[in-house]
């Protein structure tokens, strides 16, 4: 327990909750989308479980995500998961889904934060891990605190989402945006991306772009068909 007693723990500890709280706004956009169609109570349970599941799927990613960044394809597969995560929280279907299963709506929420967690934490994480420098009891007591702060902010972002509904939309875009970027980081595109980087904000804009302009055109189709 000498750690606790050294000054660089803990300038290392506020660190990484700090980074985290930074990095975490889109995750805690994408757990609020997720959650938004559930009763209050699974709402929170929701929250809780997959912010919970999320923090402790991002200490073991953190052990690996430099190696996993390293392979070809891989963010270029998360970067369309993001894309059709994002479609589907702006049209719905999750939510329908969901509805088709008795009790499945909570988890089909959770799992939606699960998988959108994983992908948008790949380079995320390297921030949280090259602050830890290997102790992995500052890397976990960091993520354990940020976990109050992320649900408090997806909490907060169901409550917009019901005052203003045009959140709705600007969340799936961002999570279209990172969709984008997670696409044009893969390592198989890096050296043309470094030498263009204008392809960047292109590709980010486009992912936003996509996300936003399918998903409202699958919402007026299916809209005669609800009325």
């Amino acid at each position: 327990m000498e750690f606790l007693s050294n000054a660089d723990f803990w300038i290392g500890l506020v660190k990484i909750v700090w980074i985290n709280i930074i990095l975490s706004g889109d995750n805690a956009v994408v757990i609020a989308l997720a959650a938004r169609s559930l009763p209050p109570a699974q709402q929170k349970k929701a929250i809780m479980f997959g912010s919970g599941a999320a923090v402790v799927l991002r200490i073991v990613l953190t052990v690996v995500a430099a190696k996993l960044l390293q392979l070809s394809f891989l963010q270029i597969v998360g970067g369309c998961l993001l894309l059709w995560i994002g479609y589907q929280l702006l049209t719905g279907e999750e939510e329908e889904e969901g509805d088709a299963k008795a009790g499945g709506g909570m988890m089909a929420a959770i799992r939606t934060i699960l998988i959108a967690d994983l992908v948008m934490s790949l380079d995320n994480v390297i921030a949280v891990a090259a602050t830890a420098q290997g102790n992995m009891v500052l890397l976990v007591l960091g993520l354990a605190i940020s976990i109050p702060l992320v649900i408090f902010g997806s909490t907060l972002m169901i409550k917009l989402m019901e005052r203003f509904p045009v959140i709705v939309t600007l969340g799936a875009a961002l999570i279209g945006w990172v969709g984008g970027e997670t696409i044009v980081n893969d390592n198989l595109l890096h050296d043309y991306a470094v030498g263009h980087p204008w392809l960047h904000y292109v590709a980010a804009a486009a992912g936003a772009v996509l996300v936003v302009m399918v998903g409202k055109l699958i919402q007026s189709r299916n809209a005669p068909q609800q009325a």
